[in-house]
């Protein structure tokens, strides 16, 4: 058998670097394998990633975090889903929520019944079926109550929180169980003559950490990825052409609502996260059709609250490596790409590239089959959120500005195109291998956006009208009632939640 490996180096802090090192240093207890970490305090980080996206739950319970001091390290609040506002027409806005809409009944889903009591005349919103819809849209957030037949099994959530928080609570996390952190800039990268494996690298004081398995967290650096080991990076800028980024806290305005906002601007969005002690704000842009400064003059124009902090500018590139994987080096957070915000994936790429290695974990042979596995589900997932990302700018009637002319001209990926067309001629939603998004979140984007079908499965006439009607109207009222007994998302996190 070939030999276990005995160290694992994390180049990097930051979300990415301190949510591996928790992980490792919880899946790999009583290995024998040590985690050290390596990051300077000189080097600031992204630490716009404030939304997150309901799999976060899965990861913390992995890394043995309690949800009630996570949420109050954190200063976080709930979150429902995404409103989207002015995307689709201006003056329209629709809900991204999380969770199921409705319950299925009959031979075919829930969206098919919908559809088909829709072509009977029916104009009952798609979101009155959406317990999270309902609940957020009326300010009110209570955790799960009741069973898998419980109208909750159809309720899903995630958070708000304060990046650098969350890190700075897995520094402690991770530290208690062993984790070494090493101050200092990495100055040098040294590789093996033989493998072309890196073996080390050297901080600024001359220092040498070494390390059979090497995570790069170092960011838009790439400085192993990229650098060292050389992998391409694939850049989607003709799909998605937001470039730029400009991030800003203001105070807080009022009780902190249970859902991400996104509004359309003239050439790109802005986002509004509520946290329990400010409000995040940040506004996406294309620089070729806008300016920084007009785009600053914009965001400062359209603030809550007055601002608590300079507003900070980030460019990017839309896009991915080719691999994230490369001999004895792994891509996590912006080192092995980035997809701008819209859909709070930042951090949950984090998550995932994590969790795919503990499935794949090599050892000393780094066996090329178990990294091709592991890139090929990587790649997969990047490529299935680029494509709902996109779904967002290409499918809008907005014609108001060049920047959303231009977006109604991209010529969408084949994998896009084939989603979109299906769905609108039949209302069936084609789910894929590695999609991270479910049918009710291509339903609510794809419906929001303007994408409506011209038919139903033909399965839906197997209920009578009558009945089908009955059945949606007590599933509407159930939903309704739960939504109206739920507490207001305030007194839920001052209750059990609230920072001290």
């Amino acid at each position: 058998m070939n030999a276990p490996l005995s160290r694992v180096v994390i180049a990097g802090g930051g979300s990415a670097g301190w949510m591996a090192a928790a992980a490792l240093s919880q899946a790999l207890a009583g290995t024998g394998i040590t985690v050290a970490l390596v990051e300077s305090e000189e080097i600031g980080t992204v630490g716009v990633g404030e939304a997150t996206i309901p799999p976060i739950h899965g990861f913390n319970q992995m890394i043995g975090v309690d949800e009630t001091a996570f949420v109050k390290a954190t200063r976080g609040t709930f979150k429902l889903g995404i409103e989207f506002v002015d995307w689709w027409r201006q003056g329209d806005r629709y809900f991204h929520p999380f969770g199921r809409y409705g319950d299925d009944f009959g031979l075919v889903p829930f969206h098919q019944q919908w559809l088909a009591a829709r072509a009977e005349g029916d104009t009952t919103p798609l979101g009155t079926y959406s317990l999270s819809t309902l609940a957020a849209m009326n300010g009110r957030f209570g955790l799960p109550q009741g069973g898998g037949n419980s109208v909750f099994a159809t309720y899903g959530y995630a958070y708000h929180f304060d990046a650098g928080l969350y890190a700075a609570y897995l520094r402690q996390l991770s530290e208690a169980r062993g984790v070494v952190r090493h101050e200092g800039k990495i100055a040098a990268i040294h590789r093996d003559e033989a493998t072309g494996h890196v073996s080390a690298v050297q901080l600024d004081d001359g220092r040498r950490i070494e390390g059979e398995l090497f995570l790069d967290c170092t960011g838009f650096r790439g400085l192993l990825i990229g650098e060292a080991m050389g992998v391409a990076y694939q850049d989607w800028s003709h799909w998605l052409p937001c470039n730029r980024a400009i991030a800003v806290p203001t105070e807080t305005a009022g009780p902190p609502l249970p859902y991400t906002r996104s509004t359309a601007r003239d050439a790109g969005w802005q986002w509004r996260i509520p946290l329990q002690h400010r409000i995040g704000n940040g506004h996406v842009f294309c620089d070729g059709f806008t300016s920084a400064d007009e785009a600053e003059a914009l965001l400062l124009a359209n603030l809550d609250a007055a601002p608590i902090g300079d507003p900070r500018h980030l460019r990017f590139t839309t896009g991915r490596r080719e691999t994230p994987w490369a001999g004895n080096v792994v891509a996590v957070g912006l080192s092995s790409g980035f997809l701008e915000p819209l859909e709070s994936t930042s951090l949950h790429l984090i998550q995932s590239a994590i969790t795919l290695l503990l499935q794949w974990f090599p050892d000393r042979s780094f066996d090329p089959a178990v990294r091709a596995e592991y890139n090929r589900l990587a790649t997969r997932e990047w490529d299935t959120i680029r494509d709902f990302l996109i779904l967002h700018y290409i499918a809008t009637e907005r014609d108001d500005t060049p920047f959303w002319r231009h977006c109604r001209a991209i010529t969408p990926p084949d994998t896009l195109t084939e989603k979109m067309a299906l769905f609108a001629r039949t209302g069936r939603l084609l789910a894929r291998d590695g999609d991270l998004f479910m049918d009710a979140s291509w339903l609510a984007v794809l419906m929001g956006q303007g994408v409506v079908p011209q038919a139903h499965d033909a399965l839906a006439a197997g209920i009578p009208p009558g009945h089908r009607r009955k059945i949606l109207g007590a599933m509407r009222k159930v939903i309704a009632d739960t939504a109206t007994q739920l507490p207001p998302h305030e007194a839920t996190i001052a209750r059990q939640f609230r920072a001290g």
